[in-house]
C-alpha cells in the first residue's frame, strides 16, 4: 500500500509561497496567482513560474527563515506516524519546495519514505526567480505511478490525498482518491472527501489501511 499526500493545503494549512512573499512584500500578488491555479483557472506550471519570479533577489537567509515557519496541520503527524507504524509507504508529492516540506516534517518529528518536490535555485546567496524540479508541470500522476513501480505497489493499492487542481492527475489514477477540503473543481474527482486529519484517519481505518 502507498499513500501519497499533497502538501500545501493538505498536510499543511500553510502556503509556503505566502511566507516567502511576505519577505519581499508581494503577498497579495502571490496569493491571487495561487488561488487561480488551485481553482484550475490557469495552468499550474504557469502559476508556479509567475510566483517564483516574484521572489527574484530574495536573500537565501530570509528564504530559510520563511521555510522554518511552515508547519503540518493538526493531526497530520499522527496520521503519517500511524501509516509508518502500519508499514504503509508514505510520500509527499508537491509542486512546493523540498526545503519547506523538510522543515515542517522535522519540526513535527515525523518522516515519509519519499518527497517529490521542486526547488528554488540560489545564485550569489539570492533566489534567481526561477524554479527547478520534477513537478513544475504538475504531473503528479506520473510521479505516483513511478513511486508505485519503485515500491512494487499496484496502482489499485495507492491512495492519493489532495485539494487543488494540480492534484487532479494523481487523484484520477489512484486506487482511492481522497479530497482534503477540496476546491470545487476537484471534488467531483474524489471518491471520498474529508475536512480534517481525524476524518482522514477514520477513512484509512475504514479502508483497512490502518
Amino acid at each position: 500500500m502507498l499513500v501519497a499526500f499533497d502538501f500545501d493545503g493538505t498536510l499543511s494549512g500553510d502556503e509556503m509561497t505566502t511566507f516567502l512573499a511576505e519577505k519581499v512584500g508581494v503577498v497579495e500578488k502571490m496569493d491571487a496567482i495561487t488561488e487561480r491555479a488551485m481553482a484550475g483557472e490557469i495552468e499550474y506550471a504557469q502559476s508556479l513560474r509567475e510566483r517564483c519570479a516574484l521572489l527574484e533577489g530574495l536573500d537565501d537567509e530570509a528564504t530559510r527563515d520563511a521555510f522554518s515557519r511552515v508547519q503540518l496541520r493538526p493531526g497530520a503527524a499522527d496520521v503519517i506516524g500511524a501509516l509508518n507504524d502500519a508499514g504503509v509507504t508514505t510520500a509527499v508529492l508537491t509542486g512546493g519546495f523540498e526545503r519547506g516540506v523538510d522543515a515542517a516534517l522535522e519540526d513535527a518529528d515525523v518522516s515519509v519514505d519519499r518527497i517529490v518536490s521542486n526547488r528554488l535555485p540560489v545564485a550569489d546567496g539570492q533566489l534567481t526567480g526561477e524554479v527547478e524540479g520534477p513537478l513544475i508541470e504538475g504531473t503528479k500522476d506520473d510521479a505516483l505511478s513511478d513511486l508505485a513501480e519503485a515500491y512494487g505497489v499496484e496502482m489499485d493499492q495507492t491512495i492519493a490525498v489532495g485539494d487543488g487542481a494540480n492534484d487532479l492527475p494523481m487523484l484520477e489514477v489512484a486506487g482511492l482518491a481522497v479530497g482534503f477540503d477540496p476546491k470545487p473543481a476537484v471534488g467531483p474527482a474524489c471518491d471520498v472527501v474529508v475536512e480534517s486529519m481525524d476524518e482522514l484517519h477514520d477513512v484509512l481505518e475504514a479502508e483497512g489501511v490502518l
